[in-house]
């Protein structure tokens, strides 16, 4: 046997073998290995999540039994909060981060329910810093047309886009989002995501939760509050501006307003899975008087949101 046949046939010997390893399975995709949906842990668990790590770490010190897991530099832990398995993980900050990972979640472990803790710029006039909300709905209120000028001061939508309905804010003009879910297979454009109905119904349950008003020789000139319902908003900026703000208010109808929770709403919409978030004011998003608090009370908010979310989850059946 010549050289040339040695090398085809061991190629094709090879190839054989890689196909055989591959094809686990027949039918459409067959001989495709998706890593992606490789399950890291098969127990039951809820979904807890923050954007960044001082609103994790209460959790994480509460957290009872704890095992790690890394999936492309992000770090899943998993284990017991008031007797519930869960699994808690940063998202990251930013509407893009916040879709990757709770999707990853998803797709990594078995999740019943998806639950967010963390800090929140103020919309609502008549909520302070350090108040911890729980909206009833998400909307992605950056979802934007930016419609050109066609006379001194007026931003027109082109005919074609016929969804831009609400107040604009200049040139932006906001409108719903495309998504399908499982569910719901045809594309249809929904702007609010609701939070699930039963566990927004355990929030409204929980009483007596101590929430801070000072933190490190800093405190606040009132009592911080539980508010559940409303609405609240997300977006790709970080939002620090008064006009804004109150165009936010009047538009959203929004108590509060974030750079993730809307995204997660959204993914857990299409997976059908439920979801809630606690969110606590850390400033009040160019609404207070000099600088941007967040830098002072972030510390406070962080952890009355994660206090209300640990009252939620002891009350949880």
């Amino acid at each position: 046997m010549t050289m040339r046949w040695r090398a085809l046939l061991a190629a094709g010997v090879l190839a054989f073998g890689l196909a055989g390893c591959a094809g686990v399975h027949n039918g459409p995709g067959a001989g495709i290995i998706d890593s992606s949906s490789v399950r890291l842990d098969d127990t039951p668990r809820i979904a807890v999540l923050s954007a960044f790590q001082p609103e994790l770490t209460l959790l994480l010190a509460r957290l009872q039994g704890p095992v790690r897991h890394s999936v492309n530099g992000v770090e899943f832990t998993t284990g017991t909060l008031e007797g519930k398995p869960v699994v808690l993980f940063l998202s990251g900050i930013s509407m893009t981060n916040a879709t990757m990972n709770t999707q990853r979640v998803l797709d990594r472990f078995r999740i019943t329910h998806i639950v967010f803790s963390g800090i929140a710029g103020g919309v609502n006039p008549q909520l302070h810093v350090g108040d911890v909300t729980v909206p009833a709905q998400w909307g992605q209120y950056l979802e934007v047309l930016m419609a050109r000028e066609t006379a001194p001061g007026k931003f027109t939508a082109p005919p074609f886009i016929t969804d831009a309905t609400l107040p604009n804010f200049g040139m932006m003009h906001p409108r719903p989002v495309e998504v399908r879910s499982a569910a719901h297979p045809q594309i249809v454009r929904k702007f609010w995501f609701e939070a699930d109905p039963k566990m927004l119904e355990v929030a409204r349950s929980i009483r007596n939760v101590d929430l801070a008003n000072c933190n490190a020789g800093k405190c606040l000139a009132r009592k911080p509050q539980l508010v559940i319902g409303g609405n609240g908003v997300s977006g790709q900026a970080f939002m620090d501006n008064k006009a804004y703000r109150e165009y936010t208010f009047k538009t959203f109808q929004a108590n509060v307003l974030d750079m993730e929770t809307a995204a997660v709403g959204m993914v857990a919409y299409s997976n059908g899975v439920p979801y809630i978030a606690f969110r606590s004011l850390s400033d009040l998003a160019g609404g207070g008087d000099g600088e941007n608090e967040m830098g002072t009370f972030m510390g406070i908010a962080a952890d009355n949101s994660a206090k209300v979310m640990l009252a939620f989850l002891a009350a949880w059946k």
